[in-house]
């Protein structure tokens, strides 16, 4: 057996309990078709009931508690909401061990140069070892790095902090790295659920000009005139074209004028919007401070590749400095990667959102033709304003329901009768 889908589970829980194919089909953007069958299976197994209209209309009706039933008959749904947990807990240790290895990092390296230049210094005559170790001081710049994890650093940090961040530092860190995610995952699903929520605001029946706001490429000039875009949307949610007189095509769609509540018009954006990729979440404190960080991790790698290049640490090889040298090549190519990998990526999202804009400008011009419909646009509109309708479907309206006995409806019925 398969779990009932997730996305059904919850646009069945928002709906208030009671809901049509339509509604669901309507609030999660689902395919008419897979909305009637995840209906079905979510029915059956949660131990929901089914109501039917006069009209042949059907009602799916389900328990409050239909989660909790399924969590026990179901161990999947128990292990994803287990590992759910778990993998946000594995998740937030990811993403904090990328400031903690640039902090080991800096560390180890600062430490195995001060080794190696104080031992250095030590075999040298007490005249020179007297006027080196107020040069020795020069090293002081790495040491110094670790004023920003001292405690007094969050006091000054946040006096001079002018932009609010809810990271972390190592979070910024990773952040700083990798960004913050896509901002468009869910774009396929915000795409049906508006092109969806457009229908439903005009009782069921649109005109193409209505939905291009809300789909990518439509074609050229010559392909918009036959309006194939509305294939995929027509197979969607069962849509059926009617042609005027005039030859004008409009869309109508009967699952999506039927539902099991009155429901208020949806607030839909007029043309769908793709977000802009951010840089990074972090302040811009944080990013100049992982940035100065990843600078002095690379310089201090190259300085003590320098050191142990030169035949420097020989004599002292042992210990930590041993320990370092045996990962130095890590060391450096983690440092080169920490300022390699946001580089790159700087450059990627600048072209990714140049792509992206143009996309939005388009869907922008779609629309703007709506808002300013000619007088054959608005034609087409009233015609297809003919195919509109709405249903909803109350308890007065049944003629079967999963809930009671046949036999105590009929008798219901002729009582009322």
């Amino acid at each position: 057996m398969v779990a009932p889908n997730p996305i059904i589970m919850s646009a069945v829980e928002s709906l208030g309990y009671r809901v049509t194919v339509g509604d669901v089909a309507t609030q999660a953007g689902l395919n008419v078709a897979e909305a009637n069958q995840g209906l079905l299976a979510l029915a059956s197994e949660a131990n929901g009931h089914l109501q039917v209209s006069d009209t042949g209309n059907i009602i799916y009706l389900f328990p409050k508690s239909f989660r909790t039933t399924l969590r026990n008959k179901y161990l999947r749904l128990r292990l994803q909401e287990w590992w759910k947990k778990v993998w946000g807990v594995l998740f937030y240790l990811i993403r904090i061990s990328f400031g903690v290895l640039l902090v080991a990092s800096i560390a180890l390296i600062t430490i195995a140069i001060i080794i190696i230049i104080t031992s250095a210094n030590s075999d040298r005559n007490s005249s020179n070892r007297s006027s080196h170790s107020s040069s020795g001081g020069g090293f002081f710049y790495f040491p110094n790095l670790f004023w920003y994890f001292s405690p007094d650093y969050s006091t000054h940090y946040q006096e001079r902090r002018r932009e609010k961040s809810e990271l972390n530092f190592f979070e910024a860190v990773f952040s700083f790295l990798f960004g913050d995610g896509n901002p468009n995952t869910n774009l396929e699903e915000r795409r049906w659920r508006e092109i969806a929520g457009v229908i439903r605001n005009h009782r069921g029946a649109v005109i193409a000009e209505q939905i291009s706001p809300y789909l990518d490429d439509i074609g050229e000039k010559y392909q918009q005139e036959y309006e194939d875009y509305m294939l995929p949307v027509l197979t969607r949610f069962n849509g059926q074209p009617a042609v005027s007189p005039e030859g004008q095509i409009v869309y109508y769609f009967p699952e999506l004028q039927v539902s099991a509540t009155k429901k208020s018009l949806r607030s839909v954006p007029v043309y769908l919007e793709e977000l802009p990729w951010r840089f990074s979440a972090a302040s811009s404190e944080q990013i100049l401070l992982s940035t100065g960080l990843g600078i002095a991790n690379f310089v201090g790698a190259l300085v003590l590749g320098n050191l142990l290049r030169n035949g420097t640490a020989a004599l002292y090889i042992g210990g930590l400095v041993a320990f370092v040298q045996g990962i130095y090549w890590l060391l450096l190519a983690y440092g080169a990667g920490f300022l390699g990998v946001p580089l790159v990526r700087y450059f990627w999202i600048k072209w990714r959102n140049q792509k992206m804009a143009s996309r939005n400008r388009d869907r922008i011009s779609r629309a703007r033709i709506l808002a300013s419909a000619d007088a054959e646009l608005q034609q087409k509109m009233a015609y297809a304003h003919q195919f509109a309708a709405e249903q909803v479907i109350s308890n007065e309206d049944l003629a079967y329901t999963t809930e009671t006995d046949l036999l105590e409806q009929e008798v219901e019925r002729k009582t009322k009768e």
